[in-house]
């Protein structure tokens, strides 16, 4: 019915570049296979970022989960840069050969949208963002996106289904619809507030048909210290300049007293956005931005033929660990079996790539995404961002 690999051709390899399979004949037939060892790496990052956020590390151990193969991996949500090898795959050929695509497909994607929401989440200081882009996907993809969105660092998502799945309460407010279809903004949030649960907070939707400022202090009044926030969503052709609306309706509500009464924007909001509100706006609800982030341009090479270092050309042969210092987080790509030894500033680097499927089994449960998602914040409060 809808245009949707189910799950058991994804695990049997079958959703794969024609090229794989034929390669994996004529090795079988010509008795040409061999142990392998192949490197999953990108050499540039998208948009010139200096790092980028792993995801879907937990797709791709459930890909070759029961294969014959060891991988390892750094662990889903770390911070990682061009050149560093982030998966490690070995055995024999055509034994993983088909499942390239998937596996590539499941880190490319997941890690361009995880990287752009932990960017915009340190470029708002910290303030919640909240992940609005399904609509904007097509929603057999949408889970992932949705995750993928959190554990880089949104602070919930607004797909019901998606929130269960992440042991999270759904986020979202009024849309313009219902206010549409009420006649009045006031009226419409006083509906909201008599019929949805007391414990979804009142966030009224203040741009539909007047003046911002004027419904801010419209619905303040009436619904007073029920009233969590307001929330703009102006379209770019009345926007004007979104900074000073926010000032205005922030001025005029503190000024009678509802201080209380927070300031959410959406629509259209990238990271460039996200900065230049982070002052005056409490919470940021980004869509496009983030679901359509591009993908991380990953590669997987063969590095190893049974033991013996071999690349094509332009790549680096060899087993390769990465190191890094977690006082400086300062990284070396290293032969695989050498020591980082100790780093400049005195601390001793980590290995990355940890064991994560051994001859089939993956070594330990995957962490939960709460638990990715406070790794990855806690990264990005040392990253650097530049040029925004």
């Amino acid at each position: 019915m809808f245009h949707i690999y189910p799950e058991e051709k994804i695990k049997k390899g079958v959703v794969t570049d024609v090229y794989f399979d034929r390669t994996v004949k004529i090795i079988k037939e010509k008795k040409l296979d061999k142990t392998v060892a192949a490197e999953v790496r990108a050499i540039n990052l998208p948009c010139g970022y200096e790092w980028a956020v792993l995801a879907g590390i937990e797709e791709v151990l459930n890909l070759v989960e029961g294969l014959p193969v060891k991988v390892w991996a750094m662990p889903e949500g770390t911070l990682f840069h061009s050149m560093e090898p982030v998966v490690l795959i070995e055995g024999k050929y055509s034994e993983f050969a088909a499942y390239e695509t998937c596996l590539l497909g499941f880190l490319c994607q997941a890690s361009g949208i995880a990287t752009r929401a932990a960017r915009c989440k340190k470029l708002s200081g910290g303030k919640p963002i909240y992940h609005f882009g399904a609509r904007r996907m097509h929603p057999g993809i949408t889970l992932m996106i949705d995750r993928a969105s959190y554990i880089g660092g949104c602070d919930g998502v607004a797909v019901e289904e998606s929130a269960r799945f992440l042991g999270e309460e759904p986020v979202g407010t009024i849309p313009h619809s219902l206010v549409l279809l009420v006649g009045d903004t006031l009226e419409a949030t006083r509906l909201f507030h008599q019929v949805i649960e007391p414990a979804v907070k009142r966030v009224a939707l203040i741009d539909t048909l007047s003046d911002e400022k004027f419904e801010a202090l419209r619905v303040a009044r009436a619904l007073g210290k029920d009233l969590f926030a307001v929330r703009i969503d102006t379209p770019a052709s009345r926007r004007g300049d979104i900074l000073e609306i926010l000032k205005e309706i922030r001025w005029e509500l503190d000024l009678r007293g509802y201080n209380h009464v927070k300031l959410f924007v959406s629509g259209g909001i990238d990271e460039q956005k996200v900065h230049q509100l982070s002052n005056i706006a409490d919470a940021f609800g980004i869509g496009t931005w983030i679901s359509n982030a591009p993908v991380v341009d990953f590669a997987l090479d063969i590095v190893e033929i049974e033991g013996n270092p071999i690349a094509k050309k332009g790549k680096y042969s060899g087993k390769k660990q990465v190191w890094r210092c977690p006082e400086c987080g300062s990284t070396k790509i290293l032969p695989w079996g050498k020591d980082a030894n100790s780093c400049q500033c005195g601390g001793k680097p980590q290995p990355l790539l940890k064991l994560m499927v051994d001859n089939g089994r993956i070594t330990e449960p995957s962490p939960s995404p709460q638990k990715i998602r406070e790794f990855v914040l806690h990264q990005i409060e040392k990253a650097k961002i530049s040029g925004v």
